[in-house]
């Protein structure tokens, strides 16, 4: 039996691992009443991690056929869908073609376009916690764990021309396979990198432990695995310790979130700031819907606020 109907009205989808567990669920709707989206609805399809390249691709051929079907958010399985669905794409944006990755899929005169949006959603994110010149004044670094398609998205932002020089110092990515860190060094390879970067081999968490102590104070420390939501656990042991006035971002929002209880148990005596992932999943949201359904949203301000707050009330229902 075909595991795909055709939809009876606009239909957005959300590809990823445990969609039915993600609040957007009950998100959506409220955002869809606020921007006059009117009986678009949203459903989830569910892939465990690297799925079959052969079930990445019908549920692409599935959109791109279906009329009614608008659209998807990629999660999780970006770099795989990508991979396996390339050839069935009409138009790959420039981001898409240099990080091998599909965050976004969207229609636009009967074509099928595969985006990238990370790259744009994830420095909406950090630009709105990271301090203006941080890099500069301190010489700080980052360490992203997790060489997936968020930490693709969140050094490209960081080595920006528009930076100016308020670069990290130096980048590590630490991952617990080899290929991905090939994969990210090609990228940066590509783009020219104006930072140093250290690939890190990190197949258990005292590795991510010892890279963590070799950085400098006032550096970024990124949960980029997907661990506490996709699957349970931390990066890092109890026993790592933050740089001292780190910044301790965990990608995640939802999930046993272990990361980010790890780095409030040392916020006061080592004086870190600390971010979960839930600006980033508004920006996520909000830049893919807006290209799915062409339509405007705004990125900061009372009606960014607004979309956040609206999310935050259905998130609880």
């Amino acid at each position: 039996m075909n595991r795909y109907q055709p939809a009876i009205q606009p239909t957005f989808y959300f590809i990823g691992v445990t969609t039915s567990k993600s609040s957007i669920m009950r998100v959506f709707p409220a955002w869809a009443r606020h921007l006059g989206l009117k009986d678009a609805v949203l459903k989830g399809i569910d892939f465990p991690l690297h799925a079959d390249p052969a079930a990445y691709r019908e549920a692409v051929s599935f959109i791109k056929s279906d009329p009614l079907s608008l659209g998807a958010l990629v999660t999780t399985h970006k770099i795989d869908l990508f991979n396996a669905a390339r050839d069935l794409f009409d138009v790959i944006d420039p981001h898409a073609l240099l990080m091998h990755e599909t965050s976004c899929l969207s229609k636009r005169g009967g074509k099928l376009v595969c985006h990238a949006k990370d790259p744009i959603s994830s420095g909406l994110a950090i630009d709105g916690f990271l301090p203006a010149g941080h890099f500069t004044e301190t010489g700080a670094e980052v360490l992203s764990m997790g060489a997936g398609g968020s930490t693709i998205a969140i050094t490209w932002h960081l080595m920006q021309e528009k930076r100016g020089d308020d670069l990290p110092s130096r980048i590590v990515v630490t991952n617990r396979s080899r290929p991905r860190l090939e994969e990210l060094k090609r990228i940066h390879e590509a783009m020219g990198a104006r930072v140093k970067v250290d690939y890190v081999l990190a197949d258990r968490p005292e590795l991510n432990d010892a890279a963590m102590a070799s950085l400098k104070p006032g550096s970024m420390v990124i949960n980029a695995t997907g661990l506490g939501k996709d699957a349970p656990g931390s990066p890092i042991t109890d026993a790592g310790l933050f740089p001292k006035r780190a910044i301790a971002w965990d990608l995640n929002y939802r999930g046993d979130l272990v990361f980010l209880d790890q780095a409030r148990r040392q916020q006061a005596r080592r004086g870190l700031q600390v971010e979960d992932g839930w600006t980033y999943f508004l920006h996520g949201w909000t830049q893919v819907i807006a290209e799915v359904f062409d339509i405007v949203i705004p990125t900061s301000g009372p009606a960014f606020d607004e979309i956040s707050r609206i999310a935050i009330e259905a998130a609880k229902g």
